[in-house]
């Protein structure tokens, strides 16, 4: 080997010296047998190489042969190929046939060689002595003794491969000599470090990973790394190290694995392939392999496992694979994975092991991977891992498999680990009705990931498949799902409107069309006028043929417009929770009935239908009663005056989703008083170019909500009246939704406009009337009372506060505004002391809210009522009663809230309420901050 690498290693410098010792004793007179044992690429060859060249150098005569598998059939070729000369080299007669009598014929070569000796002294080199044929074997180690016995100047120097392979070793070269004849030396492996010295002298600026990914990829053996480093020296400067063989050339690393492989037996060789197919990763899925878990843990240590899958899949013996593994691995071709799995050293090494594999056996040994581990009760996503990186298998078992992976993945939040699960699943050979099921599942995956784009082709090719209706219903509202949100809701209707018109026989999924069309249509303002016409008409002439569900959309749809009111309408809605529904209609039932609830105040009522409605849906499928249940779940913590549910960050903002939960997030900001970062939530978003739909509206409402915080009546105003203007084309008049006129009323107060402002404020109570519940009605009165002032002024913002104050503490927010509006009235009128008593109140009420926007302007107009402190912020552990501290004390020991509930016989939401206030005083947003908050005082 020329260049800077060929200077020794410092693992070879003992059987150079041993080398060198015999050399002299030949020259001396007293020759012998020098056996060098090593793995393949220690450097057997290179040791050898080097005695013949210092033996020519100090005057010997060398007689070299290098043995191969190739001439194992023809007898005494390696002795033929030492002597070399006259016409004792000649094979002799009959050898070929086997009749000749090797003794006498290996006498006369042996002869032939003492000649040669009686010249000068002798360097006879035999390399790889193992691959030697038969006679020439027998004739070397008979030979050996002749130089031992009669003082020969001849040195035999002999090198044999000796490495723990798969198939049972071959008698050794030393097995009959005496243990005195043989000076035997072991090759080492060179170190990490020496292997690393080797790519410096030839890479001197490489950088340490790159000169550390080379080590590997030689596997500390001469071998590999000289082929590997001559063809990246090849390519000139200092390359990018590659990572595949194929991007190396001339390619000696693949020809040098590749002859690696060769001579390792058969048995080895297959093992070794198989082991690289099984250490091959997929371009793109699972992205960890989790280890098995119960049973015999013994039995499910990762290392016996792949010994075990290894022996399965070549038919080895069990306990040789395993042993060539831990050889292997000290050898450095070898190490333990991540999850603890034998793997070879660098993936370039694999790749060059896997490049004479073809894909159509890689794909067989995963296929028969996938089968095995099954058998062995392999935990699914170990199983899926092979199944990844094989063909279609064409078993029954296979998508199950897959699709139980799949369950796994979700459950540990590996959205993209799913989806490629489902992907290989539907590689199989799948009956239409399995077909169409995965594909309506890895289209809902897509669609909720950042491939939404992959998902509606997926949703319409499960769509034309010929599954159960069930099937086909779920695809049909998956795929309108999607088309709705992206703003084609005609089309969604459209292809709910086909699989309707193919579910003859089956009411109850017609009524499960029927209802995501309804609801489906709200994107849309003009056709949700068309679609709720059409439903009323229905309704009145054959309301047999409206489902529950739709009938329930019905009676949010009459709240919306101002002509129920929420007595009726709670009336309605639990008559019909009360009637037999589809389970798949169901959802759109529980989802109505609770956005009713919700605007009813019966918050309690309504979070237990959100809870049922979302226990009842497949999380990952796309369902528009999903999102608008998520929705009211946020309205719920909204009118609970619950901000401790707000992110840490605002949320990015992407406007090809425009949800309302945009407008809780910005609202509950400014309530929070954290106001900056509702600006910055606020001037992600451009509302001039989105589409017409709810979560615009809403978005509408939000940032007028932080203008009027601001500062900004004019803004303000602009946003109220443009959302007011938009919901009213819905025909959304109740301000059971958005009470836009009263925000708008106060703006054109503050902007010289009281007419506008009694007009919108009068309006707002009118249709807050016909609805009946105490927060618009009580929002209504306060505004009202405000735009109005003097003596009738104060009358109404003290009838809201009586009404809020009667009412159930989920008005809490609207009752802090009230006792505000009438503190502010009373203080207008000159009864400054019966004023600081109400902004008192409203100051202690807004803390324990944790609203900052409420307390900062309860006591702003507290000073201006003539007082002269405000109360003390009731924070700290000290300010907890003891309700809040017995329950704090056993959250912070781990409790969960209905144990707590349990334990203490209070209801879930009273512990939970508990909670809130307890968070708020204590200054903190996690329940594992509980401990050290308590622990202060």
């Amino acid at each position: 080997m020329s260049g800077p690498y060929s200077e020794q290693p410092r693992e070879h410098r003992g059987a150079t010296e041993l080398l060198a010792t015999g050399a002299a004793r030949a020259r001396a007179g007293h020759g012998g047998l020098v056996l060098l044992r090593g793995a393949t690429g220690t450097g057997r060859t290179t040791v050898l190489e080097a005695a013949v060249e210092a033996a020519t150098g100090h005057g010997m005569r060398v007689l070299r042969a290098r043995c191969s598998p190739d001439d194992a059939s023809v007898p005494f070729a390696a002795v033929l190929q030492l002597l070399r000369s006259g016409a004792e080299t000649r094979a002799p007669c009959g050898a070929e046939g086997g009749s000749t009598d090797e003794r006498e014929h290996g006498d006369r070569l042996r002869r032939s060689l003492l000649a040669h000796a009686r010249e000068s002294p002798l360097l006879v080199a035999v390399d790889d002595v193992h691959l030697a044929d038969a006679p020439s074997h027998r004739w070397l180690v008979e030979t050996a003794r002749h130089v031992d016995r009669l003082r020969l100047p001849v040195l035999l120097a002999v090198t044999e491969r000796v490495q723990y392979d798969v198939d049972p070793p071959a008698p050794g070269f030393a097995r009959g000599l005496s243990p005195a004849l043989v000076r035997a030396h072991t090759l080492a492996p060179p170190t990490a470090e020496s292997a690393a010295d080797v790519v410096r002298a030839l890479f001197p600026s490489a950088p340490g990973p790159w000169v550390e990914a080379c080590t590997r990829a030689g596997a500390a053996s001469p071998l590999l790394l000289h082929a590997l480093l001559d063809d990246l020296d090849a390519s000139g400067d200092l390359p990018a190290f590659p990572e595949s063989a194929a991007a190396l050339y001339p390619g000696a690393y693949a020809a040098a694995v590749s002859w690696w492989l060769e001579n390792a037996g058969a048995g080895t060789a297959e093992v070794a392939r198989i082991l690289a197919a099984l250490d091959e990763e997929p371009d793109r899925g699972p992205s960890v392999r989790p280890e098995p878990s119960g049973g015999d843990r013994a039995a499910h240590d990762p290392g016996r496992v792949g010994a075990r899958l290894l022996a399965e899949l070549s038919g080895a013996d069990p306990a040789r694979v395993a042993g060539w593994l831990t050889a292997m691995t000290g050898l450095g071709l070898l190490r333990a994975g991540n999850d603890a799995r034998p793997r070879y050293a660098h993936p370039l090494l694999r790749d060059a092991v896997l490049a004479c594999v073809p894909a159509t056996r890689r794909y067989a040994v995963r296929g028969a991977a996938a089968a095995a581990s099954l058998r062995w009760g392999a935990p699914a996503e170990t199983v899926a891992g092979h199944l990844m990186l094989s063909g279609p298998v064409g078993e029954p078992w296979v998508p199950v498999v897959l699709h139980g992976a799949t369950s796994l993945a979700l459950g540990a939040g590996r959205t993209g680990d799913a989806v490629a699960y489902l992907r290989r699943a539907l590689d199989e050979p799948l009956p239409p009705e399995d077909r169409q099921r995965l594909l309506t599942e890895l289209g809902s995956l897509e669609y909720a990931g950042s491939q939404s784009s992959a998902a509606i082709p997926r949703f319409a090719e499960a769509l034309a498949l010929a599954g159960t209706p069930r099937d086909r219903v779920s695809a049909a509202v998956a795929l309108g799902t999607a088309l709705a949100d992206r703003g084609s809701t005609r089309a969604a209707l459209e292809v709910l409107r086909n699989a309707d018109g193919q579910l003859a026989g089956h009411p109850g999924l017609a009524s499960t069309l029927q209802s995501a069309t309804v609801l489906l249509s709200d994107q849309d303002k003009t056709v949700r006028r068309e679609v709720y016409r059409w439903l009323r008409d229905a309704a009145e002439r054959t309301p047999e043929l409206v489902s529950p569900a739709a009938q329930a959309l019905l009676v949010r749809y009459a709240a919306t417009a101002g002509l129920t009111s929420a007595e009726e309408a709670m009336r309605k809605v639990r008559v019909l929770l009360a009637e037999p529904s589809d389970p798949l209609a169901e959802p759109f039932l529980l989802g109505a009935a609770a956005t009713v609830a919700q605007w009813a105040d019966e918050l309690d009522e309504a979070e237990e239908l959100v809870d049922r409605g979302l226990a009842g849906h497949h999380p990952h499928l796309p369902h528009p009663m999903h999102v608008a249940l998520l929705h009211v779940r946020a309205d719920i913590a909204a009118a609970r005056g619950d901000f401790t549910g707000l992110p840490e960050e605002p949320p990015a903002f992407d406007a090809t989703g425009l949800t309302p939960a945009y407008a809780h997030v910005l609202t509950g900001l400014v309530e929070a008083g954290r106001t900056a970062e509702a600006r910055r939530l606020s001037d992600a978003f451009d509302l001039r170019e989105a589409p017409d739909s709810w979560g615009r509206n809403r978005l509408l409402y939000a940032r007028g909500f932080l203008r009027a915080s601001d500062g900004d009546p004019a803004g303000a105003l602009h946003d109220f009246l443009e959302c007011g203007r938009r919901q009213s084309e819905r025909q959304v008049v109740s301000p059971v939704v958005t009470p836009w006129r009263t925000a708008a009323a106060l703006c054109c107060l503050v902007l010289g406009s009281p007419a506008q402002a009694l007009a919108l404020a009068e309006e707002e109570l009118r249709l807050a009337r016909v609805w009946g519940t105490a927060r618009p009605v009580g929002r209504a009165l306060r505004v009202l009372g405000t735009v109005t002032g003097g003596r009738r002024g104060l009358t109404l913002t003290e009838e809201a506060v009586q009404l809020l104050r009667d009412a159930p503490a989920a008005v809490e927010t609207e009752l802090v505004s009230a006792l505000i509006a009438q503190g502010e009235a009373l203080t207008a009128a000159g009864e400054r002391s019966h004023a600081r008593r109400s902004l008192r109140e409203a100051v202690e009420r807004a803390e324990r809210l944790g609203a900052a926007r409420l307390r900062t302007l309860a006591e702003r107009s507290l000073r201006e009522s003539g007082a002269r402190r405000t109360p003390a912020a009731r924070t700290g552990a000290r300010s907890l009663t003891v309700s809040e501290r017995r329950i704090a004390r056993l959250a912070a020991d781990g409790r969960t809230n209905t144990e707590i509930a349990d334990l203490l016989h209070l209801a879930r939401r009273t512990v939970e309420t508990h909670l809130t206030h307890t968070y708020r005083k204590l200054g903190i947003r996690r329940r594992v901050e509980l401990r050290a908050s308590l622990g202060e005082d």
